[in-house]
């Protein structure tokens, strides 16, 4: 079993699709389609369903996927652990929720940046769900995800506290005003895809206001989820630091058990701590003054 096709056989599963693995991988569609017929021609059974929308796994394909992500990871690992001198340097992959990202992160890499230069840096945004996917599987090193997170796999640091508020178009002073402003199926809950602990919150805290059926509607970006609740589309719920001095919107604070959320660093227990992602957790840990209370 070659350990490309296992390679190539992870990124379809993950991508939904020959075209998109090809894209992740920079190859050629038929180098990828070869491979993934050439490891079910090894296995004997089918290990993907072709349909329309692309490809799902099959029964054989879901019990194949997490010894072909361990190894992929080992073998990322591997290499990695052999090329670490000691040196700060090489590849790191740190994976974020989009909102972290924009609002926490950019005082924290830059002070990464300046202190390991030689460190290759790349930063991946997701879900929190998909973020911590990518941390088992290998693909990232390390991803801020907001928590909790209980896994036997990984260690987690809480990297940041926030405060989550309910954000609605400018006008809309109080909670008591979109209320009598809003039809009785509720609000349009403006969200990041399946996967998304804010989004999860959003659905309770609406479901609690009497809303439970509110129509959802996708986004992914932050700027256009913002835009859309600033041009009264629907509402939202975002940390407070992200929007708190935004004038475009409306902010509204929100019970403790709805509103506080921490962001851990997650990491897997079993990888090889090299030097790089050493680094970069000294540098978090340097960032510990800048946590909210």
């Amino acid at each position: 079993m070659e350990l490309t096709d296992l390679l190539t056989f992870s990124a379809v599963a993950r991508t939904g699709g020959i075209t998109r693995a090809a894209e992740e991988l920079n190859t050629v569609q038929s180098n990828v389609t070869q491979r993934v017929k050439a490891l079910e021609a090894e296995i004997g059974t089918a290990l993907f369903e072709r349909h329309s929308r692309g490809m799902t796994l099959t029964g054989a394909g879901r019990r194949l996927l997490p010894y072909a992500q361990r190894m992929a990871a080992l073998s990322r690992e591997a290499v990695i652990a052999a090329r670490d001198d000691g040196e700060v340097k090489g590849p790191l992959a740190i994976g974020s929720m989009e909102t972290t990202a924009a609002v926490r992160l950019p005082a924290l890499l830059a002070d990464f940046h300046r202190r390991f230069p030689a460190v290759k840096l790349s930063l991946r945004t997701a879900t929190t769900a998909d973020l911590v996917t990518a941390v088992l599987d290998g693909s990232l090193d390390g991803a801020f995800v907001a928590g909790p997170i209980e896994h036997m796999d990984l260690a987690a640091t809480v990297a940041f506290r926030e405060e989550l508020v309910l954000v609605t178009e400018r006008h809309l002073k109080s909670l008591a005003e979109l209320r009598a402003a809003t039809p009785e199926p509720g609000p349009t809950a403006l969200v990041f895809r399946t996967g998304c602990t804010y989004r999860q919150r959003l659905e309770q805290v609406l479901a609690e206001f009497g809303w439970p059926s509110a129509t959802r509607f996708e986004l992914g970006t932050l700027d256009g989820m913002v835009g859309c609740v600033a041009a009264g589309m629907g509402v939202t719920l975002l940390p407070r630091a992200v929007v708190e001095r935004n004038d475009a919107v409306s902010v509204h604070s929100l019970g403790a058990a709805q509103s506080r959320v921490e962001t851990l660093f997650v990491t897997r227990r079993a990888t090889h701590e090299y030097s790089a992602l050493r680094g970069f957790v000294s540098c978090l840990h340097g960032q510990e003054a800048d946590i909210a209370a």
